[in-house]
């Protein structure tokens, strides 16, 4: 059986042997400045992921704990890091394929939610790192809104790639460590949770 991952929040899936791209769904450029247009008028921090990039303004949330992880090598990234002055203006004229948006704050953001599921049809789900899950790699409490394209999560993706394989679930380990994951570890063969403190 061939060797598969799913990378992104199952924005992408690849043969891991041949690296054939088996599937990728990215996030519109209209999607991607609405977003960063929403995140900057209530001055919150934005950062994006590529396939093979994180590109930020400023390491802060998220962006700054994988890239101290990174850093650290806790474990093995790939991913490169990249600063901008300018985060909408560096994707429209670099042509950025964009697999994830992430907008971070230290407050609440279920106002934002609100607002960018009134304006666009895009996937978000809320991870909120307080109290015992609280960031201890940047010592910080706050929470993120991982904005995909519509319908594009990991559980997805393993029905994906379970339809190309031709298995069914019951022939699936999955392995997670965060709440997006929770979907695709519950609905597989082999569902493992990963206990994830650092």
């Amino acid at each position: 059986m061939p060797a598969t991952g799913i990378f992104g929040n199952g924005n992408q899936i690849i043969d891991l042997k041949t690296g054939k791209e088996i599937y990728k769904k990215l996030l519109t450029l209209e999607e991607i400045n609405k977003c960063i247009s929403i995140a900057k008028e209530n001055d919150l921090h934005v950062h994006i992921y590529t396939d093979k990039e994180v590109i930020t303004e400023k390491l802060e949330y998220m962006d700054l704990r994988n890239f101290k992880i990174k850093k650290q090598s806790l474990y093995d990234s790939s991913l490169d890091f990249i600063m901008v002055n300018d985060i909408a203006e560096y994707i429209s004229g670099n042509n950025v394929e964009v697999c994830k948006l992430v907008i971070s704050s230290s407050n609440s953001l279920n106002d934002i939610k609100e607002n960018i599921n009134s304006n666009l049809d895009v996937s978000i789900t809320t991870i909120k790192k307080y109290g015992e899950y609280k960031d201890n790699i940047i010592n910080k409490e706050y929470e993120y809104l991982d904005i995909t394209p519509k319908n594009v999560n990991k559980d997805n993706a393993l029905k994906i790639l379970q339809k190309y394989l031709n298995i069914n679930s019951n022939e699936v380990m999955a392995i997670g460590d965060n709440l997006n994951d929770l979907d695709m570890v519950k609905n597989s063969g082999i569902g493992v949770s990963v206990a994830n403190r650092i």
